[in-house]
């Protein structure tokens, strides 16, 4: 079988050799670049081609790449010249040049199918969007059609998430060229959420996980995501095309693409050309950033000569100049600031003052504890003497691994030390945040701290009496309720880590400009939109939403920074009154460095609270190494020694991480991949530190101390039964005989539902009936047959009551068949053929009627059939409620 690929070639001398009197132009306006091409429609070749980062000004770049057209084609006069454009961003830009929108999944299609006829399936993954299509031939007609799926909900599982991980990581953008896929090593990341995924990846880093595994784990998430749920049921057919930013720039992914589509196909039995080497079947072509602006062309081409007729530029510079502002005062919220006096004023009373570290002399010995705070993002640590005072700081973005991080954080402060002629001596050493139990197990300190506990007391120690403390840091939120200075409540971000120091700084590194300088940007704003606060990855749809409204990029900044204080205390703390709280707040964590952020958390506090005292913490990014740093100071005290290895063992220890098949626990059925983290002093003291593990057997490596830990167990367990374990066996479990059927005809009772009135709710009518009997015939068929319940959603609380009533029909109690409980293994086996995309226990239920179908239906014992009831109420314990429906996602799952 012969393979042919026709590229997509830029020919820029053709305007030159022939004589071009017409022109189309496709342009692309994505989330983050606009592409444009120059089309001549009879030779359909492309005479200019170009694409930018637009840094939020999208109309800005669309004009600059017209103006540009304009002076290559000066010669084609006006009415010659057609544009078709696409894209998130396509909308408000195509009424001002005359241009005819095309949805992207038609334009990609189209340019597909002009330069790929034998592509089967195409695979896109965009700054924010997702989309598969998949080419069949119509049965009836022989014509070929696109079935075609695109995200509908957020950016998960897209570039967006790529880009955020990355930086989770530490891994420079150079560096993702040069990694290689290996799935030996993977471990788990949600792919279904964006910021789970995020989550999840600063867990693995804080474990010591390698960047590279970390990326590739990551990787392998989007990829089965993809194929599990894009797909929508339907098996991606070769050749694949893979296209998009993500797709053409990162090797691994691509390499990722090729090792599951083929094991996809093998598990379907899809016949594919196995000769044909895996990079001709599923691979990226030249120029693929330009695929969708050309297949606007390919779109126009069928569309009527009169349709898209280019209006030029003037109407788009009135647009950028006042139509943009003018459509969007209607609806904006408005600016962090209203004046540049407004704005001084508050610069001035909460700048934090510079600090200015200890100076030290030749001779001078230099006593003090070291605190630190090994964070998801960055990792700080304080050096203090004994009398609380700060000497040095020290703070750098973590690099991938909390015991380099603290080798390089400790040297540095001995350094400078050192490098003044005076001597360090450590009398203790205390560490809070993620990289607390690594650090406590290698570097024996004396204090592992709650991050809770230590900023608690950093605050108290530099404000006293004080009733809120609002802590913001990189991957979460924790805000504490005083009372005697003492914490008496506190909540946490402890779903995802939406809202927090990371969202802003993954939206300044989109806008390409650094963090340090954020709050100046924002601060120029004349009016802000209003996010939707709540989950961050909603909030990244939001901001490409508001761009596509034409946002300046300074108006996006600040809308984000406003949205903060929502999250914090409509999303987090769900107390409506927060004057209750009291009056005294302390602002601490890294993002209060940012003061678009403490301006707009001031303002929300201020307006709800109009007495409150708010302050911000002198060395906010450094409250939690502080609260550790006083806290070993205690601890030191009063035992009176330190168990810290020392300043000098610490530096110059060397250690190994490993997360392989020899790391792996083999305890229990679920094989955790737990990652060793062996370390070695100079002295040849050793260490090891687990981590990765779900229970208390992954904290041992033989035999004999498993068995002494389930004999713990276990007397645990009778003296503290599990009652939620004995429910969930119990649920299942025939425990109920029935009373036998009626005799028939015999009158009964019953209850007739009828709708309300005028169709609202419903309304139950007493009635009385005969009872009706099936024949002894199909009586004797029903104890024979076999019925499958899935082990899913709703079927948890009403499984009792179609056991029994199967069981009364006649049904043998041993035919009731349930799936087995959910696993990952359950889950890898039978969910990859899901048609939608909704929630995950809704999206599970696939793989169990797949395990029912492939596991509980043999030869010599078939189900007869599933039931999976539509359960649309269910009675409920709680009382004067209105209705008690099921969610609209659960009740049509079985559908």
């Amino acid at each position: 079988m012969g393979w042919k690929r026709r590229k997509l070639k830029i020919n820029y001398g053709y305007f030159k050799e022939a004589k071009v009197d017409k022109i189309i132009i496709g342009i692309d306006v994505g989330s983050t670049t606009v592409k444009a091409t120059v089309v001549e429609p009879d030779s359909k070749a492309i005479l200019w081609s170009d694409y930018h980062r637009h840094h939020t000004k999208q109309a800005e770049k669309v004009l600059e790449f017209l103006i540009r057209i304009g002076n290559e084609f000066a010669d084609i006069e006006k009415e010659n010249i057609r544009v078709f454009i696409t894209g998130s961003g396509a909308g408000p830009i195509a009424e001002q040049i005359g241009a005819k929108f095309v949805q992207e999944v038609n334009a990609v299609t189209m340019a597909v199918e002009q330069l790929h006829p034998d592509v089967g399936s195409v695979v896109e993954l965009g700054g924010q969007d997702a989309k598969i299509i998949i080419f069949k031939e119509n049965q009836e007609t022989g014509d070929k059609q696109a079935i075609t799926s695109m995200n509908d909900k957020c950016a998960s599982g897209t570039g967006a998430t790529i880009d955020k991980c990355m930086i989770k990581v530490g891994l420079p953008e150079q560096e993702m060229a040069h990694i290689h896929f290996n799935d030996e090593k993977l471990h788990h990341v949600a792919a279904k959420c964006g910021v789970f995924a995020e989550t999840d990846i600063v867990n693995l880093v804080k474990s010591g996980i390698p960047s590279q595994e970390i990326m590739c784990s990551l990787a392998d998430a989007i990829v089965m995501q993809n194929l599990s749920v894009l797909t929508r049921g339907n098996t991606l057919r070769h050749k694949v095309l893979l296209l998009g930013g993500p797709n053409t720039y990162l090797p691994f992914l691509q390499q990722c693409w090729r090792k599951r589509i083929p094991e996809s196909w093998e598990q379907r039995g899809y016949d594919y050309p196995k000769e044909v080497p895996l990079h001709e079947l599923i691979f990226v072509p030249e120029n693929a950033q330009y695929y969708a602006a050309y297949g606007a062309v390919m779109y126009g081409l069928y569309e009527p000569e009169e349709v898209g007729l280019y209006k030029g530029i003037e109407d788009l510079k009135g647009f950028i100049t006042h139509g943009r502002k003018e459509k969007l005062g209607e609806k904006a919220g408005a600016p962090l600031v209203s004046s540049f006096e407004e704005l001084e004023a508050f610069r001035k009373q909460y700048s934090i003052p510079a600090f200015k570290p200890a100076t030290f002399t030749p001779g001078q010995v230099v006593r003090g504890v070291i605190g630190l705070d090994g964070g998801s993002t960055s990792s700080k640590a304080v050096l203090v003497d004994e009398e609380g005072t700060i000497l040095l700081k020290e703070y750098q973005l973590s690099k991938g691994n909390p015991i380099q991080d603290t080798k390089e954080l400790l040297s540095r402060i001995r350094d400078k030390v050192h490098s003044a002629g005076a001597t360090l001596e450590i009398i203790g050493f205390g560490a809070t945040g993620y990289a607390a139990d690594v650090l406590e197990k290698t570097l024996k300190a004396d204090v592992n701290i709650v991050e809770t506990v230590a900023h608690m007391m950093s605050a108290v120690h530099f404000f006293g009496d004080i009733d809120v403390i609002c802590d913001i840091g990189g991957q979460d939120i924790k805000v504490l309720f005083m009372k005697n200075g003492d914490i008496r409540n506190f909540r946490l971000s402890n779903q995802c880590s939406a809202g927090n120091g990371m969202l802003l700084q993954a939206m300044a590194d989109q806008f390409g400009i650094p963090i340090q300088e954020y709050a100046d940007h924002a601060f120029q704003a004349d009016l802000s939109p209003k996010f939707s606060y709540g989950c961050a990855v909603f909030l990244d749809t939001d901001r490409v939403n508001f761009q596509k409204e034409g946002y300046a990029k300074e108006e996006l900044l600040a809308g984000l920074a406003m949205v903060l204080p929502k999250n914090i205390w409509q999303y987090v703390v769900q107390i409506p009154r927060m004057a209750e709280l009291g009056r005294k707040y302390v602002l601490q964590g890294g993002t209060q460095h940012n003061l678009a952020a403490v301006k707009a958390q001031v303002d929300y506090i201020k307006e709800r609270v109009p007495e409150a005292e708010v302050f911000i913490h002198p060395h906010t990014g450094e409250a939690g190494a502080i609260g550790a740093a006083m806290e070993t100071l205690h601890v030191v005290k009063r035992k009176g020694y330190s168990t810290f290895l020392g300043l000098d063992s610490a530096i110059g220890m060397s250690f190994e991480s490993r997360n392989d098949e020899s790391t792996k626990c083999h305890f229990c059925p679920n094989h955790c991949s737990r990652t060793f983290i062996d370390t070695t002093t100079p002295d040849g003291q050793k260490a090891r530190y687990i981590s990765g593990f779900s229970c208390e057997k992954g904290t041992v490596e033989d035999k004999e101390a498993v068995i002494k830990l389930t004999r713990e167990r276990n007397k645990k367990k009778t003296l503290y039964p599990n009652l939620v374990d004995y429910e969930a066996r119990r649920m299942f479990q025939h425990f109920y005989d029935s009373e036998p059927l009626l005799e028939a005809d015999e009158v009964i009772e019953d209850i007739q539902v009828k709708s309300g009135l005028l169709g609202f709710g419903i309304k139950k009518v007493k009635v009385k009936r005969t009872f009706q009997r099936s024949s002894g015939s199909a009586m004797e068929r029903r104890k024979g047959l076999r019925i499958g319940i899935p082990k899913v959603l709703n079927i948890w609380s009403t499984a009792p009551f179609w056991r029994t009533y199967l069981e009364t029909l006649g049904i043998n109690p041993k035919n009731v068949v349930f799936s087995d409980d959910t696993s990952e293994e359950l889950w890898q086996a039978g969910g990859k053929y899901g048609s939608v995309d909704p929630c995950y226990p809704a999206k599970v239920a696939q793989a169990h009627i797949h395990n029912l179908l492939f596991k509980h239906h043999k030869e010599n014992k078939e189900l007869d059939a599933i039931l999976f009831p539509c359960i649309t109420h269910i009675e409920t314990h709680l009382q004067h409620v209105m209705d008690s429906a099921s969610c609209p996602i659960v009740a049509g799952t079985p559908n």
